[in-house]
């Protein structure tokens, strides 16, 4: 999450490409994340740089050249003459990032094809450089976090439905999946690619050994194991350096419509679904694949993603996805149907229920994790419930951090630890924070799926004293007034 001090240096960026000439926010948020992947490449080959130094041998795979020393962002912006740093920006720079991915039919390389640099004056690009400069870059999904910030900035962001799931949500998400080398991991609605990153670190963190271990293990890493869809062309391109910067060469982000009719058909490919899917609106029937109107007859879009992700996953294959609670609760027909189809047809592992506060300033609205299996033939025996009160930020819309070691301000190391221990929870009451809940029960409240059909509230017993006390105490006040008021009236005599 942007906040502080890298805030206040992203908004005086913004107000730079502002009076700068460039109003289009999606420009203004595109030609910052050029900027800033060229100066994390920099950064990316000073460690190569040191590493290489202190272990007395040749750079591993350098991002550039001895030829190219004069591309790094550490060289450019000390040229001192705008024009200069504008050409080589514009005429050398920008090329070499463009064709930066390989192959020309990397996804980096095909993603990268329709980019433009339109910052339009030497001096704007010198006046961002410098206040970029500043911005810290390492160990951060920096480009994914400010999309986040900027959106806030574009007031389409609560309609469309394109705000950006918080960093801490999605590695909570990816920790509890423990995704492994051998998963095919899919986000049909990747955006700035934040859920294929986080799972790429736990692989590389957890597997690592694994992962490298053979030239066709890393080919497979790099190139078979993640897989995004989204229709933004600037999202694409995003998450494709995204992708890049954190180590993945070559990902399959493809631009699909994941709902629509074109793309039909594409099933049973993917073992592992990580996805907070756009759930603001809703489709006409015509536009919407056909096979997923089989699965559930509906326009909206978080249930049409619900039987996208049953239909994409394979046999086994897991997914945890993050929905709108009306999607636990809803009374229409496909609501329904779709929860009997989870419990019953599929293996529903848990949910976790998340304070509204999780997603603002962007949006209010409340949601939940959904996790399960596909089996097709049923196997849902407990429903884990979380209770989650605190993600570890103020649930208003500056979502300050708070004391991260703290229970009642950050649920999130417990829910992983009850969750990666499940076969423990079966004795707790239900007025804590998890719970299990026995598949008979869901489907004798018609596959309701909301927390609080479950959870008991424990209330407290408050005594009153009986109101011939109080009568009297309100008395003795009354005549303690009484005198206050003649003494008050005697010295004013």
């Amino acid at each position: 999450m942007i906040t502080g001090t890298i805030k206040s240096q992203v908004d005086r960026i913004w107000d730079a490409f502002w009076s700068g000439g460039i109003s289009n926010p999606m420009e203004v948020i595109e030609q910052m994340t050029y900027l800033l992947f060229i100066k994390r490449l920099d950064e990316l080959h000073t460690v190569q740089e040191k590493k290489a130094n202190r272990l007395k041998r040749p750079i591993e795979r350098p991002v550039f050249d001895p030829g190219q020393q004069h591309l790094r962002w550490s060289n450019f912006r000390q040229l001192g003459d705008p024009a200069e740093l504008y050409r080589v920006v514009a005429e050398e720079v920008f090329p070499f990032i463009k064709n930066l991915g390989g192959a020309e039919d990397s996804t980096y390389a095909t993603h990268m094809k329709d980019a433009r640099f339109t910052i339009p004056t030497p001096a704007l690009l010198a006046r961002v450089v410098d206040m970029l400069d500043a911005i810290p870059m390492d160990d951060r999904d920096t480009k994914g976090d400010l999309y986040e910030y900027m959106l806030g900035k574009i007031a389409s962001a609560g309609q469309n439905g394109q705000f950006r799931t918080p960093r801490h949500i999605i590695k909570l998400m990816v920790e509890m999946m423990a995704p492994r080398p051998s998963d095919t991991i899919c986000d049909p609605a990747c955006g700035t690619a934040g859920f294929l990153v986080a799972a790429s670190e736990y692989l590389s963190e957890h597997h690592g050994q694994e992962i490298y271990a053979t030239p066709e293990a890393a080919r497979r890493f790099n190139h078979d194991t993640f897989h995004g869809f989204d229709f933004d062309s600037t999202m694409l391109r995003v998450g494709s350096m995204n992708m890049l910067l954190h180590g993945v060469e070559n990902p399959a982000i493809e631009n699909r419509d994941s709902l629509s009719e074109g793309h039909a058909g594409v099933a049973g490919q993917f073992s592992l679904i990580l996805a907070n899917p756009p759930f603001a609106g809703s489709l006409d029937y015509e536009s919407t694949a056909k096979d997923l109107q089989q699965i559930v007859k509906t326009k909206k879009t978080e249930l049409l993603f619900l039987a996208l992700f049953l239909r994409l996953l394979k046999p086994g294959g897991r997914a945890a996805v993050i929905v709108p609670d009306g999607v636990l609760f809803g009374s229409s027909k496909a609501h329904k149907t779709l929860r009997r189809m989870l419990v019953e047809d599929q293996k529903l592992d848990g949910i976790v229920s998340m304070p509204s506060g999780v997603f603002r300033p962007y949006a209010g609205v409340s949601t939940a994790i959904l996790l399960f299996t596909k089996t097709d033939s049923g196997g849902t025996d407990n429903v884990w419930f979380y209770d989650m009160q605190a993600d570890g930020y103020s649930l208003d819309d500056k979502r300050n951090p708070l004391d991260a070691a703290k229970h009642e301000s950050n649920n999130l190391p417990d829910i992983l630890a009850r969750w990666r221990n499940r076969d423990r929870e079966a004795g707790r009451a239900r007025t804590e924070p998890s719970f299990l809940v026995p598949k008979d029960e869901i489907a004798g409240n018609d596959y309701d799926l909301s927390i609080n059909r479950y959870k008991e509230v424990v209330y407290e017993e408050v005594e009153y004293d009986p109101p011939q006390k109080i009568l009297a105490e309100l008395r003795e006040l009354e005549t303690e007034i009484m005198r206050g008021m003649e003494e008050l009236e005697g010295m004013l005599k």
